[in-house]
């Protein structure tokens, strides 16, 4: 649903872990948008079986799905979810993907089988890894009397050290190009133009719900709206925003108005040098074409607890549709220490 109450056909992916495998391929589920986010451990191998279902309200197609882990470093072709490479999983069929201690950083899935068009009718989701550096102590800067036990990455020395965390992925969709779909007419690929942009599936002011938002009618009850963008954290910490964009039309800039932001993480790579020189900087704006990512610390230190705004400065972004202040917008709340 967005956020004026247009009602949008998508399919994309449901988490069903620990459910019988019989279940899972008989039984319909609502695709969640955007997918379920992948929290994982630097230190942890990691198992993931797709199942492909079909699309209840498209029985004409049998499109094979795949789950590519976007940025993942030295992927194994069949695991890569390319389907030049590997494969495509089949209706009715599973595979499991498997991936090897994948290095911290913020990364993003999607499916890769005719992606520009599972991608738009939203087939994508967040995914980080957190670093092996995770429960240490670290006092940053030295002698601040700053300590933090979780981390962006293995700094050794805990210049990307955080308190509170949240991954944001922007986004956007043609609400023609859906509704095109679900009407089983010709595509137009070429005349994209998305018209809803969003933070995690959702456009302003939904993106401050922190609840699941209410399932459409169409879906039977199931909510498939799940994953908030409201950021809330206490005067004096550092806040982290793991930003990505998996849009295939637009590239998008946002802000933090009163916020000073540093960006310490690039493409899941630390900003350091080979001679372990810090590139970190600060900014005022930060830009992510598809399919890049970006680590923003944000600290609160010093700053007036209250609310503020993380938007796009792509202002006509700032609308859902035709209706306007709305769109690719989310509120900071910073509360009183």
């Amino acid at each position: 649903t967005m956020a004026d109450g247009r009602v949008l056909y998508t399919f994309g992916f449901a988490d069903v872990t620990g459910r019988p495998p019989a279940e899972v391929t008989m039984d319909s589920t609502a695709a969640h948008f955007p997918a379920p986010t992948i929290e994982l451990s630097e230190s942890e191998d990691f198992y993931l079986t797709l199942t492909n279902v079909g699309m209840t309200m498209r029985p004409d197609l049998f499109d094979p799905h795949t789950v590519h882990f976007h940025g993942k470093a030295q992927a194994a072709p069949v695991f890569d979810g390319m389907p030049e490479g590997s494969f495509g999983v089949n209706m009715g069929s599973s595979f499991t993907y498997y991936y090897q201690h994948p290095e911290p950083g913020t990364y993003m899935y999607h499916c890769h089988q005719e992606a520009t068009e599972h991608m738009q009718m939203g087939m994508l989701g967040n995914l980080y890894v957190r670093p092996s550096q995770d429960g240490q102590d670290h006092e940053y800067p030295a002698g601040s009397g700053r300590h933090y036990t979780r981390f962006v990455y293995n700094d050794q020395d805990g210049s990307t050290g955080y308190d509170q965390s949240v991954a944001l992925q922007l986004g956007s969709m043609d609400h023609v190009f859906h509704e095109l779909h679900i009407g089983v007419q010709p595509l137009p690929f070429a005349n994209m133009r998305d018209t809803y942009p969003m933070i995690n599936g959702r456009g302003y002011p939904d993106t401050i719900n922190p609840d699941a938002l209410p399932a459409p009618a169409e879906n039977g009850g199931i909510a498939s709206q799940a994953v908030t963008s409201l950021v809330r954290a206490t005067q004096g910490q550092r806040v982290l925003l793991r930003l990505s964009n998996l849009n295939v039309t637009n590239h998008y800039t946002v802000t933090a108005l009163g916020l000073p932001m540093k960006v310490v993480g690039r493409g899941a790579r630390q900003l350091r040098g080979p001679d372990g020189k810090d590139l970190s900087f600060d900014t005022t704006s930060v830009t992510l074409g598809g399919g890049e990512s970006t680590e923003v610390m944000i600290d609160t230190a010093g700053v007036a607890p209250g609310t503020y705004f993380l938007f796009t400065t792509n202002l006509n972004f700032l609308s859902n549709f035709d209706q306007d202040y709305g769109g690719m917008m989310t509120e900071i709340v910073i509360d009183p220490a």
